[in-house]
């Protein structure tokens, strides 16, 4: 445990050992009061599934955090793991299928690439001067760069060979969770048996101390964060595995989970102290969190303050344990090897009763009178369409007397995996997914398939599984119609600009492919430049003002949707409307205003409240085992000052 890290150097009895015993395992005495409290507070939660899928969950945050441990340890820190992970797995991906590279190749190359990144991290701070924040942070940029050039900003599908590391064994036993064991138990032989795992705590506890005893700081660096990149590499291979697909979008904020499992774990950002198992339990916690809240319908911006909260008393326990007076001991410990593993065992009994005792909660519940119950996995919520699909989706599930669940999956095709597995486990009579991707999205989705629930698309199809129905509108014909809109009104010529949403996002790929082929029919139109803007307004409002230096001659603007179309209004100014006619995508509140207000001459409406409204519908009656289309499209229609009127979203 990271957490007994820590060794008493004053004698206790009574109550004071009980203080102690509770201070100096602080993690793991949190992780088991978590367990009983989701155990009592959701009977869904103490299921074998679920605690699989618990599992499943943690595993990239914990072998990215091992990784992690090592530079904490040493007190260092590593900004830049999650986007190594994803330029690891894009490069295998990239390597084995578009240039032909055998997989066993591919995958050492894959294993190079984050093993090469570390020491560029490592020479920068080591040999640069650079502190550690900053070259991690700049390698953060340079690894997701890589990798969005390398896949051109398109997921790519994994190896099959690879993929079967997101598999189970026996149908029941994830192999990520074999993989979580085995760079655990390798991190703990590292740190506790090696004289580089020794070197890391004399590092973090005094360097100039240990560079005078003879350590090699300089070197022992390099090694150090050659070993964060390579467990990077490794979590990234596990992560793409689950989604059949490198993403160059993907492990996005993990660093920030990684580190925060380590800190949660007992390892002190000071350095000097940390321990595999502390890490482990850290990471565990976080699983536990987001994946009690999933089953308890908690907000997805509530489980972030959740966490937050968690991470700061993470941190106040470990000043709370240093001002009793404990200090630090190395991973290999002494002595107390016997005491540990009762304090496990003892821990392991203690939760196992009070969870028994805690499942004659659910026992005797039934179903019966119960009203039907639906998960909704959104792609995000920090977005005014998709927040209007919840809107329509929670005015019908209330109409029809169901119990709808949404989740947040914030552009986070993995958290989005974790979602519906979570939905599976708890038994709910529909799934309804709005994809994040449509191929990232396939192996949850088959997981859904094979526990014979009902899984209903909207706005974005599933591929490569069985849907019940499809509710959409057609991204591609939109993108056709806003290109034949916008060619129209420059009069068939002109220099245009468009802004894209985020790279690899399949709505982006579908929208982007439509209006260029509208394109194809007004020669007189030439697009001067494009860039993403990941579907935000300020992200619009900066990349529009930018592209307005080189391109001061533009006449039209196609934003993928209305909020990148409303930043470039404002960056436009006077000339939105006028000289320069801007049309968006999604038919939101406050693209229509802007329609009506003139200064945006159109956008392509999708009504997403009745995508939302018309996606329960068909999910209620999948559920009842009635007979659905298999797709329903909703009709898009391009929205002027003219119609603007009648509009009724």
């Amino acid at each position: 445990m990271a957490t007994d890290t820590l060794k008493s150097t004053t004698g206790a009895s009574g109550a004071s050992g009980l203080r102690r015993l509770l201070l100096d395992n602080g993690a793991l005495t949190a992780l088991i009061v978590l367990v009983i409290a989701m155990s009592a507070l959701s009977g869904d939660f103490l299921t074998t599934d679920n605690l699989l899928n618990v599992g499943v969950q943690a595993a990239v945050t914990a072998i990215l955090a091992f990784g992690v441990t090592f530079v904490i340890v040493s007190a260092g820190i590593d900004l830049s793991v999650g986007s190594v992970a994803a330029l690891s797995a894009t490069v295998l991906a990239w390597s084995a299928t578009s240039q032909g590279v055998p997989v066993f190749l591919a995958v050492l190359l894959a294993v190079a690439t984050g093993i090469a990144s570390g020491l560029v991290n490592g020479f920068l701070i080591s040999y640069g001067k650079l502190p550690p924040f900053i070259a991690t942070l700049a390698m953060l940029s340079v690894a997701r760069g890589l990798s969005l050039v390398i896949s051109q900003g398109s997921p790519i599908a994994f190896p099959d060979s690879v993929s079967h590391l997101g598999d189970t064994l026996g149908g029941w036993l994830p192999v990520p969770v074999l993989v979580m064991v085995g760079m655990g138990l390798i991190t703990a032989f590292v740190l506790g048996r090696t004289y580089i795992g020794r070197s890391m705590y004399a590092i973090g506890g005094n360097e100039e101390a240990a560079r005078l005893s003879g350590l090699r700081v300089k070197k022992q660096k390099l090694a150090i964060y050659a070993l964060s990149g390579l467990f990077a590499a490794a979590a990234g291979i596990v992560l793409a595995s689950r989604l059949s697909s490198a993403q160059p979008q993907a492990a996005q904020g993990y660093e920030l989970d990684a580190i925060a499992a380590v800190v949660i774990g007992g390892a002190s950002l000071a350095g000097g102290t940390g321990k595999a198992s502390g890490t482990l339990i850290g990471a565990l916690i976080l699983a536990v969190l987001r994946n009690g809240l999933n089953l308890l319908s908690v907000s997805a911006f509530w489980q972030q303050v959740v966490i937050g909260v968690v991470i700061a008393l993470a941190v106040l326990l470990d000043t709370v344990r240093r001002k009793a007076g404990a200090t630090p001991v190395t991973a290999s410990g002494t002595g107390n090897k016997g005491k540990q593993a009762a304090t496990y065992l003892l821990a392991a009994v203690v939760a196992a009763a009070i969870v028994g005792a805690t499942s004659f909660l659910h026992s005797g519940s039934s179903d019966a009178g119960k009203s039907q119950k639906i998960g909704l996995s959104l792609s995000t919520l920090n977005n005014p369409f998709f927040v209007s699909i919840r809107a329509g989706a929670q005015a019908e599930a209330k109409k029809l007397g169901v119990d709808l669940t949404v989740t947040d999956a914030q552009n986070d095709a993995s958290q989005q995996a974790n979602q519906l597995e979570n939905f599976t486990s708890s038994g709910l009579g529909t799934i309804i997914v709005n994809p994040v991707d449509s191929d990232a999205v396939t192996p949850a989705a088959k997981s859904v398939n094979k526990a014979d629930i009902p899984l209903v698309a909207v706005d974005r199809a599933v591929n490569n599984a069985t849907t019940a129905a499809l509710v959409a509108s057609d991204n591609t014909t939109g993108g056709k119609l806003a290109a034949k809109s916008l060619a129209e009104k420059l009069g068939g010529k002109g220099k245009i600009v468009i802004l894209q949403g985020q790279a690899g996002t399949s709505a982006s790929r579908e929208r982007g492919a439509g209006f260029a082929e509208g394109l194809k029919s007004y020669p007189g139109i030439e697009v001067v430049a494009k860039q993403p803007a990941d579907w935000d307004r300020t992200k619009g409002l900066d990349v529009m003002t930018n592209l307005l230096q080189a391109n001061p001659g533009v006449s039209g603007v196609f934003a993928e949707n209305d909020e990148m179309a409303l930043g470039a209004i404002k960056a436009l100014g006077s000339k939105a409307g006028k000289s320069v006619q801007v049309i968006g995508f999604d038919g939101t509140d406050d693209g229509l205003k802007a329609v009506k207000a003139g200064t945006l001459y159109a956008s392509v409406a999708q009504q997403p409240s009745e995508l939302g409204r018309i996606a329960v519908q068909n999910a209620v009656k999948a559920a009842e085992g009635e007979k659905v289309a298999k797709s329903v499209m909703v009709p898009v229609k391009v929205v002027t000052k003219e119609n603007v009127a009648g509009f009724t979203g």
